[in-house]
């Protein structure tokens, strides 16, 4: 008899690789959360005095604000024991041969520099709580695209601008999280793409958290002016520890009038993350904001990018795939507010689980009373390749006039035995056939992405036949 066919779990083994932080070479702040740790994480990044009062007031909201009452538990998640600022005692490089070497060997390892040299207009690097590199390809530049770290343009000539769009998307008032996001966040990017500038390769930026039981709160702002265009891209792992890390970074995106941004997510946190990611998008008039989402990692996830549809004729495609495993709880989706007339926004997910893993969709689509002929379409499907694993689907509408045009679609089933006969009918073999089909399950995806990031999508999920 032969064995049973299975897809494997996700082969992190190339991601699971540490670096030793007793040499001396690392910084590490005192775990827990206080007004005194607030101050000394200010205190090293030599913010503005309005920064550092910033960071006091979310504090403050922190400390006042309930966890929130749904989703997967993050009982195992303790503030008290994690360490929120960590960074190598290097400062951050613009050249790759200037970054030091065990750093540097952790970003070969991962293909970073390679993918900078082939695909990628420009590259930002985290390691921990500070950027190590960052550069941008000098035509780009010469055209006016700003790709720098956050804390430079906090303190150079795009202070003003940093000020003026910085967590006014994502309010520290909106959840627990944004709230300690805005009083200890450190490292990230800001991104200006000049009006009318369209930039044909993508720009990336690759978070990667070493330090065990430390927290990552790396902070995107990105402005896309008007009748611009950009692909922007953003990698994440971290190796695998016995105690709790967490990532509760923030993405704020604005796509100005006639512009369009794309903003690509491939995500393979280590099984003890708490991964509270919060992404939000601001879409002026006839602007396109396009989400592709992987999420891969992590024990628990919130994630639920969202997009404001505020301009007239402004529209939002999102495309995600979650893969749950054993010992994970991930809960993911989207959310969109359409304020604008004929507006139209596109969601389509996919999740698969095994093993025990429970995946859940979940969702907000809100329609305004002025936004008038708005169009929205929504898909949920998920795949449990085993009786041990769970799917959920969880979506939330709230429609307030009454020229909308609005669909819902959700599935949860099993890989068909019918399905696995017909192509056994046509001699291809069972292992073959069910490799097709979960392939083919998350292929909407990974044909959105450039073709080097769809062959790591894949090899994420693993998707190899064992048996006899």
């Amino acid at each position: 008899m032969s064995e049973k066919q299975q897809v494997n779990d996700i082969d992190r083994s190339l991601y699971d690789f540490k670096d030793d932080e007793s040499g001396g070479d690392f910084y590490r702040i005192e775990e827990g959360l206080t007004e005194e740790i607030v101050l000394q994480v200010s205190e090293e990044k030599k913010d503005p005095d309005w920064m550092r009062d910033f960071r006091l007031r979310c504090l403050d909201i922190y400390n006042r604000t309930p966890m929130v009452p749904w989703g997967p538990s993050i009982d195992g998640l303790d503030m008290g024991r994690i360490a929120t600022y960590v960074r190598h005692k290097g400062e951050m490089k613009t050249d790759w041969e200037d970054v030091p070497e065990d750093i540097k060997n952790t970003f070969e390892r991962l293909g970073i520099p390679q993918a900078e040299r082939e695909s990628l207009a420009g590259v930002g690097a985290q390691y921990d709580s500070e950027l190590v590199y960052h550069n941008v390809r000098e035509e780009v530049a010469a055209a006016g695209v700003v790709y720098t770290d956050l804390e430079s343009a906090l303190r150079g000539e795009f202070a003003d601008m940093i000020r003026e769009h910085f967590m006014h998307l994502v309010p520290p008032t909106d959840h627990k999280f944004a709230a300690l996001h805005g009083a200890v966040w450190s490292g990230g990017s800001f991104v200006y793409v000049p009006r009318g500038v369209k930039v044909d390769i993508p720009l990336q930026s690759y978070f990667r958290l070493n330090a065990k039981g430390a927290g990552q709160f790396e902070h995107t702002l990105i402005i896309v002016d008007e009748g611009a265009d950009l692909h922007f891209i953003e990698g994440c792992s971290a190796p695998k520890y016995n105690v709790a890390n967490l990532h509760a970074g923030c993405v704020e995106l604005y796509v100005k009038r006639g512009a369009r941004l794309r903003y690509s997510t491939i995500e393979n946190w280590s099984k003890n993350m708490y991964n509270l990611n919060t992404k939000r998008a601001l879409i002026e008039e006839d602007g396109v904001m396009e989400w592709v989402s992987g999420s891969f990692g992590s024990a628990v996830s919130f994630l639920y990018p969202s997009t404001i549809l505020k301009g007239n004729r402004s529209r939002m495609e999102y495309t995600g795939i979650t893969f749950a495993g054993e010992g994970q709880n991930l809960d993911t989706g989207a959310k969109v507010v359409m304020q604008g007339q004929d507006t139209s926004c596109v969601i389509s997910s996919k999740s698969i689980s095994k093993s025990g893993g429970i995946g859940t969709y979940r969702s907000s689509v809100i329609i305004g009373k002025d936004a008038h002929r708005a169009k929205a379409s929504i898909s949920c499907d998920s795949l449990m390749l085993d009786s041990e694993s769970r799917a959920d689907t969880i979506p939330a509408m709230e429609i307030l006039t009454d020229d909308a045009d609005v669909g819902h679609e959700a599935r949860i089933g099993r890989i068909s035995d019918d399905a696995i006969f017909y192509l056994m009918s046509r001699g291809i073999a069972e292992a073959d056939a069910r490799a097709m089909i979960v392939s083919g399950f998350a292929d909407s995806v990974s044909k959105e992405l450039p073709l080097e990031y769809a062959v790591e999508m894949n090899n994420l999920i693993k998707l190899e036949m064992t048996g006899g």
